[in-house]
């Protein structure tokens, strides 16, 4: 088994969302704030841990209210012997190295057209990677997203490594929430 430098402990009810879309087999947890606090940041940020003694890598997402939620596959919920509406004990510590994310499609296809953005994007930080990507794919209109990837391009030839007036958080601008419960 493998152990990680818990950085929280804390019990938390597994809820089962309102709107699961096509995959009704998940559940999350939403973080209490003190866990989260406990975090390096208020954006994604991947973390390891257990749930009911099961060992997990799994990237949190920001809540919109200063803390993070937790979504739990199917899988993870049959490995840690739990189900929707049980309790279960978590432990978890922020990873070592914040893993590369996946670039979307679109937006590697426009990086592969705009050399000068793929310059700046290969001597960004990982951190940045993943604001800049969380950026793109938080669009909820598919011509937002667009615009996004030609303005992410444009902002990262300009040398720019950060993507700007971007609150990952969600805190300021209600961009980011955990899913609505549904009710048992």
């Amino acid at each position: 088994m493998t152990t990680i430098d818990v950085k929280s402990r804390f019990e938390a009810k597994l809820l089962r969302p309102a709107k699961p879309g096509n995959d009704t087999s998940w559940a999350f947890v939403v973080l209490p704030r003190d866990a989260s606090e406990q975090l390096p940041r208020r954006g994604r940020t991947t973390v390891e841990g257990t749930i009911n003694g099961h060992h997990f890598q799994a990237t949190l997402e920001p809540d919109g209210q200063l803390s993070h939620w937790l979504q739990v596959s199917g899988e993870l919920l049959e490995a840690a012997g739990t189900a929707v509406g049980g309790m279960v004990t978590l432990e978890l510590a922020p990873v070592k190295k914040e893993p590369e994310p996946d670039i979307p499609p679109d937006f590697q296809e426009a990086l592969a057209a705009t050399p000068e953005a793929r310059k700046v994007w290969n001597t960004t930080t990982t951190i940045a990677r993943v604001d800049w990507i969380h950026w793109i794919t938080s669009a909820k209109q598919l011509k937002t997203r667009a615009k996004r990837i030609v303005d992410a391009c444009d902002m990262l030839a300009s040398g720019k490594k950060q993507v700007c007036c971007f609150d990952q958080s969600g805190y300021y601008s209600k961009a980011f929430r955990a899913p609505e419960a549904e009710s048992f």
